[in-house]
Parts: C-alpha cells; structure tokens; sequence
C-alpha cells in the first residue's frame, strides 16, 4: 500500500503515531528518543519513522504546516494505513497572559476560523474536541514527569499574518494559544472514529513577542516530546 504522500507498506505504522509540523523535528525524535527507528517515509521530505519507546512500537511522522497539508496525512494514517491514535506535538503562540514561553499546553478544544467542517455537510456549527481517553492520559502522565501543564481552549486558523484583532478576540474569551493544525486533527479523528489529541509548546508570545529561537524550535522541546511518546507508549497497551 502507498499514496502520493506516503510510501509506506501495510503494517510499516504503527497504531499510535506522534506527528509534528516540521519534518525535521521528527527526525530529531526519531534519532533521539526511539529505539531501532526505521523511515517508512519521505516522499516531499515529510519524514516518517516507527521505532520503539519504553518497548512499545510507535510511529513519527511530519504533516506539514495549516490544516489543508495535516488534512492530507492524517486522513491517509486513519483510512489507509489501520492507524487508531495520532498525537500532534507541535508548536504554538501564547494568547493568555498566565501562558508563558516553553509552556506545553494540552487542547482540551479547538476553535477555528477554518471552513474545513464544510466537508462534513455539517450546519451550523461542529466543536472539535481531543479524545478524553489520551487527554486524561496525558494529564496524568504530565503530573507523574512533574511537567506543568495548561488545559483548555486554543485557536487553530488559517492564516498566519493575521490582523492582531482576530487574536484578541480569542485572547478575551481566554483562549490559550494560537496555531494551524489542530481543528482539522480533532475533525479528522472524528470522522473517522479515532483518536486524536494535540500537545503544544509555547514557541512565542503575540502579546509579550517573546520568541524562541530556530534552533531553540528544533531541539527545545524535549519536555513534550516524552510527553508525548509516554502518552503514545501508553495507549498501545
């Protein structure tokens, strides 16, 4: 079995896979925290890799930046490739001000100024939420590593250079964090009747413009990646 996007065979994913936007994260993942890693993938330099963490096979794979390119992968990793769980560890922009850089915030739900629900014939409105299973999870994995958290609502969009107003808006709703992915993931997992949850790291701050650096991005999140590989460890018991 492959697709445009993905040369994989059947079997080479596992259940579980962590994805991150920027393929070179995954590398990093997969050189670093799995054991006996073996790429699967990378056709368009989206990297995929399944190895072993804590003696449970798990997959990393990229998915690329904004709904439409996540859409693409996620859609193939649930309904093509037997894939059950995806955990995004990704990256995103303070809103609030108790959200600090290096923050790892978990998306309890998402809004989105996204019409990717458009798809679905859907009127009205569709809230996307992560899975309660691997958000609990999570959270309880999170306080074991004794790594702070925040839950709650964060704001996946469209549009990266967008006008400060639509972000204040979210920000006094107390919405946390801002970023491109998650509303399609959550979206996706439904339709398809899986599970899905995202994780972030705090990279900047609209309100503070504090920023981390490019390599700061690359390799600066280490906190949520175990997170995150602990959490997909987890759920292929």
């Amino acid at each position: 079995m492959s697709t445009p996007h993905n040369s994989a065979n059947a079997g080479d994913i596992a259940k579980t896979v962590v994805m991150c936007g920027d393929p070179r994260r995954v590398e990093y993942i997969a050189k670093n925290f799995l054991e006996n890693a073996v790429m699967f993938n990378e056709v368009r330099g989206m990297y995929g890799f399944t190895g072993y963490y804590a003696g449970k096979r798990i997959s990393v794979m990229g998915h690329g930046m904004g709904m439409p390119s996540l859409g693409i992968y996620v859609h193939e990793l649930y309904n093509f490739y037997g894939v059950k769980n995806v955990i995004r560890a990704g990256s995103a922009g303070g809103l609030c001000d108790d959200v600090k850089l290096r923050d790892i915030v978990i998306a309890q739900g998402t809004c989105t100024d996204s019409n990717f629900a458009w798809q679905y014939g859907i009127t009205g409105q569709f809230a996307p939420i992560a899975d309660f299973s691997l958000l609990r999870r999570a959270v309880e994995t999170a306080e074991k590593l004794s790594l702070p958290v925040k839950v709650g609502n964060i704001y996946s969009t469209d549009v990266f250079y967008s006008p400060r107003s639509a972000n204040d808006s979210m920000r006094e709703m107390g919405v946390l964090a801002v970023e491109m992915e998650a509303a399609a993931l959550y979206m996706i997992a439904a339709k398809a009747h899986a599970k899905a949850l995202c994780v972030c790291t705090v990279s900047d701050h609209l309100y503070s413009e504090e920023k981390l650096s490019v390599e700061e991005r690359q390799t600066g999140f280490n906190d949520m990646i175990k997170l995150c590989l602990t959490v997909a460890a987890e759920a292929e018991e």
